[in-house]
């Protein structure tokens, strides 16, 4: 486990970025391709519950849906995991047994980090301790820009080991951040302090994931991987609901990092209601016309 923070972290060209992230949205999937990408879109993506109103009669739909995207299609990936609050974890692991399917739960106060970090990682503890195989934390964006980075940098390396065996997310909170300066900078704490997987946001506020942000965090990612040879995930999460964004995201990490991070183990979205936008793309596909959206459930 690492014990010291970085000292030195790389500035960022804004436009430059700005622009880069823009030519991705210009290339155009056809055909066979289009499909084979949009079948790597489902099996990547992280069904996910995480209201207030949560029920048990919610995540045993959520699961049952996870491993049954649409049984008229044949063929289909599952998705690589469902996420839920930590009360939730045994419950929806339960329902997901046998499928290969992950349990992730939210810890750390999510969704906005504010709370001691006894009570976080008590809360991480709970949720592995009733299964999960994943744990999505969120930093202290406050202590971030209050300038107080070491104690985000070891809150961070504190919760990988909680964490024992399960794979950590951790969710920076981009559009909180402010500047994409802050963005590499957060990137490369996390990395620094052991998270398997960075991610852009809770989905809670706007805006959630954007494609420049992403950028600059798979270039982290990237700079990393050139300087250990160690790879880390990434999770672009909100905001993204329609199958051609998810392509163009898939486009923006091959072109990044390589064929080796098109993989649920590396790459994840947080985007339940972009399964429905997946699997009308695939009806459409099989029959010539498209369903309505009715005929999909909601989560």
């Amino acid at each position: 486990m690492p014990t010291t923070l970085p000292t030195h972290f790389p500035t960022v060209d804004q436009v430059g970025v700005v622009e880069r992230a823009a030519r991705f949205t210009t290339r155009s999937i056809k055909t066979a391709a289009k499909m084979q990408g949009l079948r790597m879109v489902l099996s990547m993506i992280d069904l996910t519950t995480l209201e207030g109103m949560d029920t048990a009669g919610k995540v045993k739909h959520l699961c049952y849906k996870a491993r049954h995207l649409h049984d008229r299609v044949e063929g289909l990936p599952t998705v690589a995991a469902v996420c839920v609050y930590p009360n939730f974890v045994g419950l929806a692991k339960q329902k997901v047994n046998g499928s290969g399917i992950k349990i992730a739960s939210v810890a750390t106060a999510f969704p906005s980090g504010n709370s001691s970090l006894e009570l976080k990682l008590n809360d991480v503890r709970m949720a592995v301790d009733h299964g999960a195989d994943e744990i999505d934390m969120v930093i202290s964006r406050g202590r971030f820009h209050a300038g107080d980075t070491l104690y985000v940098f070891e809150e961070i390396a504190a919760v990988k080991e909680a964490c024992g065996k399960a794979r950590l997310k951790v969710i920076l909170e981009t559009g909180e951040l402010g500047t994409l300066d802050n963005v590499r900078k957060a990137s490369d704490m996390a990395i620094a302090a052991g998270a398997d997987f960075i991610k852009t946001s809770t989905g809670k506020i706007k805006p959630a994931a954007t494609m420049p942000a992403t950028l600059v965090m798979l270039e982290a990612i990237r700079d990393h991987y050139f300087a250990t040879g160690k790879m880390v995930g990434m999770k672009p999460a909100g905001g993204i609901s329609k199958s051609k964004l998810a392509l163009h995201y898939l486009i923006m990490v091959k072109e990044t990092l390589g064929m080796a991070w098109l993989d649920n183990h590396w790459f994840r979205f947080g985007a339940s209601s972009l399964a429905n936008d997946v699997l009308m793309q695939f009806v459409k596909q099989q029959t010539g016309a498209y369903q309505s959206a009715d005929y999909f459930s909601l989560d």
